[in-house]
């Protein structure tokens, strides 16, 4: 049952890949559908078998490398922690390609899309359910090239591949530190198994690893080495400038990719390996700075962006760097948590942002939109939930509340119950990101869909909800931004925690984050809330009431919103640092020493020198016979000659 789940997307990715022409579209559109559903269902089926209490188990497939003293299968791993991840990964999938049935109706290559889609999600099931770092590293550089794929579609747009060229080079920078990682791992403990590992991890704790002569404390290597893979597929700052651009990409793409799967890879792979990270506070202290930063960073940026995906994609930069500081304070699963509940409100919000753009004739850009809410209600309705359930409101201290009230502020109030100097910096960089996300997502909200319409006579006629199959996934989505948090809240990270996560997840017992979180004063609790609510108030006075403010605003401040909306100039920097180098140095070494140099000395250069002496041996064939005759007698001259010397002496 658990290889069905990984492979039956693998199925329909190769029959509507290979017999896309055969099926057609709709053919592909049903195989793909009807494999990733059936795949949700029995990962379901997994999840509610493992909460119950089944015993974690590996599924061996095959043995798969067996060289000296390096051997490992191919085998799935499952236990809570998988099971989380089977979860979000098939519902969001599945409802990813339900929705793209109707946006992608005209696009003129279903088949390849779908086959596209059904590979990603086989690669990401690869990742959560491998039970070695190298099936790990199989199903993570499968998500990558799937990535590069999906967000370069469209490849006729110049735009679409350049995004799609960065995303996989950006991510190959990452991958470097975590293919180090891995080898370190497997040079320190002799193998990749991960139960093997997590056993002999005690015994390593104080183990140290010489490098050019000095020496290191080696688990706090390791774990920084594969912290940077996992900053580069979760867009960390630093390696984030890739995901914004992924925008490009058909939305649906947005939604998969960067909502709720590979996005959270990081994450996941950072908790997955919670045995070697808890035996380094150095690494923890790190993940935690860098998730916080990328927090703040991302919500400064949302602020000022005009593309309605792009405001989604900084928010979901941005809540990622909750679910890092989270793992930074020892509260894994918070991080787990906020991954889950994220997964539905930011697939519906990227969603919901397609049927804005379906409706809009493919118009991205919010100062073009406004006065929606009459003409796609349904949509604005959902895009409500799904914003309420991003900005986390909820009533501390009750039930009541969306998705991202429960598990955002788990995170907040552990980082605070840390009682660490990162601890306290990540607590207040959740703050004022909690502020800046309300109010960019309602900014969102407020000129997409109120005030007066700024698109032109002929996209306002065309404007309509979009179809039943666009609308339902929505709604499924929806359901989950609002009864997701109330319903994990307790098994996550309330009293039956321990029970459910079982040895998933490993905690030392002086890191009491998480635990003491449930103990944290009124004001730490009611605080993320006051931060919404204020944030929501300042957009509405500011887009609503008083609409010329903004723009009074951006001149009064003219150098802090150009640093916003430029990104904090990170793409200008490493444009400056990285590209024109590598451009100036990459064409010195074609023109000068490949061309001038290697082909100009060896092979273009042997070769011209040959031409040129059989173009030279060429002009003694004249063709006349006086002139051949002379050669021979000057010929025969030398001879003598030479023989008359030879015989006199």
């Amino acid at each position: 049952m658990e290889a069905a789940a990984v492979f039956l997307p693998l199925l329909g990715a190769f029959v509507a890949g290979f017999f896309g022409s055969v099926i057609r579209d709709r053919g592909a559109e049903l195989v793909t559908c009807a494999f990733m559903v059936i795949s949700a269902l029995i990962s379901y089926y997994l999840f509610y078998d493992v909460a119950l209490g089944a015993a974690p188990r590996t599924v061996p497939l095959l043995d798969w490398v067996v060289s000296g003293d390096l051997s490992f299968a191919w085998s799935l791993k499952v236990d809570t922690l998988t099971a989380v991840m089977l979860l979000v990964v098939t519902t969001v999938s599945a409802v990813v390609h339900l929705y793209s049935i109707g946006y992608m109706h005209h696009d003129k290559s279903i088949p390849r899309f779908f086959a596209y889609l059904s590979l990603f999600t086989f690669f990401m099931l690869m990742l959560v359910t491998a039970e070695n770092l190298v099936q790990l590293f199989f199903g993570w550089e499968g998500v990558g090239l799937c990535s590069y794929l999906l967000i370069g579609f469209w490849y006729d747009k110049p735009s679409a591949n350049a995004a799609a060229i960065k995303a996989f080079l950006v991510n190959r920078v990452g991958d470097v530190g975590f293919a180090l990682g891995i080898f370190g791992v497997y040079v320190l403990f002799g193998t990749v198994s991960f139960d093997e590992i997590f056993a002999a991890a005690p015994g390593m704790a104080n183990a140290t690893l010489v490098f050019l002569g000095v020496e290191y404390h080696a688990l706090t290597v390791l774990c920084l080495l594969l912290f940077i893979g996992a900053m580069g597929k979760s867009a960390q700052l630093g390696l984030h400038t890739w995901l914004p651009d992924a925008m490009e990409g058909p939305t649906p793409v947005s939604a998969l990719i960067h909502a709720a799967t590979m996005v959270t890879a990081g994450v996941f792979m950072v908790c997955r390996l919670s045995p070697l990270f808890e035996l380094s506070e150095t690494a923890l202290m790190v993940v935690t700075v860098v998730g916080a930063s990328t927090a703040f960073f991302a919500a400064t940026v949302g602020l000022t962006q005009n593309d309605i995906k792009r405001v989604i994609a900084y928010s979901t930069c941005s809540q990622l760097g909750y679910m890092f500081f989270a793992v930074g304070v020892s509260a894994y699963s918070a991080a787990m948590f906020h991954l889950m509940t994220h997964a539905f409100f930011k697939a519906l919000l990227f969603l919901g942002s397609g049927s804005v753009i379906h409706a809009m004739s493919d118009e991205q850009d919010m100062r073009k939109m406004g006065g929606l809410y009459k003409l796609i209600p349904f949509t604005y309705a959902l895009m409500w939930i799904g914003s309420l359930a991003l900005a986390g409101i909820g009533i501390p201290g009750t039930s009541i509340g969306f998705a991202g009230f429960f598990s955002k502020d788990a995170i907040i109030e552990s980082s605070f119950a840390a009682h660490t100097g990162v601890g306290t910096y990540a607590f207040w960089m959740g703050i004022a990101a909690a502020f800046m996300t309300a109010f960019y997502s309602w900014r969102l909200l407020f000129m997409t869909f109120h005030g007066k319409p700024r698109c032109d006579e002929k996209t306002l006629a065309h404007i309509h909800e979009s179809p039943k199959i666009m609308l339902l996934p929505l709604v499924l989505l929806a359901a989950g931004s609002i009864f997701a948090g109330v319903a994990g809240y307790s098994v996550f990270v309330g009293d039956g925690m321990d029970a459910f996560w079982g040895d998933s997840i490993k905690v030392l017992s002086t890191h009491t984050a998480l635990v003491d979180s449930h103990y944290v004063p009124i004001w730490v609790k009611v605080l993320p809330l006051a931060m919404g609510v204020s944030g929501i108030a300042l957009a509405y006075w500011m887009y609503i009431v008083n609409t010329n403010l903004p723009k009074a605003l951006a001149d009064a401040f003219r150098p802090l919103y150009l640093f916003s909306y430029n990104k904090w100039y990170f793409d200008e920097l490493f444009n400056a640092i990285f590209v024109k180098p590598a451009f100036y140095l990459g064409r010195g070494l074609w023109k000068s020493g490949d061309g001038a140099l290697i082909d100009g000395v060896g092979p273009d250069g042997v070769a011209a020198l040959t031409k040129r002496w059989a173009q030279r041996a060429s002009n003694l064939q004249s063709g006349y016979l006086y002139h051949y005759a002379f050669a021979m007698l000057i010929g025969i001259v030398g001879l003598v000659t030479w023989h008359l010397f030879t015989a006199a002496g």
